[in-house]
């Protein structure tokens, strides 16, 4: 990973599933922001762990942290995407051009040109607090997410 804790975020803009652009930098002093690599869209654990943080969403809320899902998947994919899951509430982002820039930033890129599943958790300052890859097949827990965010004491 080239993002370590401790460091500050890198600041990136990707189109979101939604319609809009989002600009992780929009965030500062307002939010968390939980940045969730994950490989593909129409992937089961792709989609359960994307599921899994709809499921969380109003805790995140409650905790004043932003959930963004990236991948390399074009926009198109990431609406219909979202609309096989039952709707998505946060913001899917498209980091398919140029093509895994953002994944390859935060070193986390994969040579075959997917995403590691990878999460970092960004604080209200813009200091990364938590980072972390996972195995492809595996699911993160939310829990392991939460903690680090109620570390934050928001």
């Amino acid at each position: 990973m080239s993002v370590q804790v401790g460091e500050t975020a890198l600041d990136f803009e990707l189109p979101s599933h939604r319609g809009d652009k989002v600009r992780l930098s929009s965030f500062a002093g307002q939010k968390n922001v939980v940045i969730a690599f994950h490989p593909l869209a129409f992937t089961p654990v792709c989609a359960t762990q994307m599921q899994n943080y709809e499921e969380d969403k109003s805790w995140f809320d409650e905790h004043e942290t932003q959930l963004l899902g990236l991948s390399v998947d074009a926009v198109p994919a990431k609406i219909e995407w979202a609309k096989v899951l039952g709707g998505i509430n946060f913001d899917l982002l498209s980091d398919f051009h140029p093509h895994g820039g953002v994944a390859d930033a935060y070193g986390v890129l994969r040579d075959g040109g997917i995403s590691e599943r990878a999460i970092f958790v960004v604080d209200k300052s813009g200091t990364v607090v938590f980072a972390k890859v996972y195995d492809i097949p595996t699911l993160p827990d939310n829990a392991e997410v939460r903690q680090a965010i109620e570390a934050l004491g928001a």
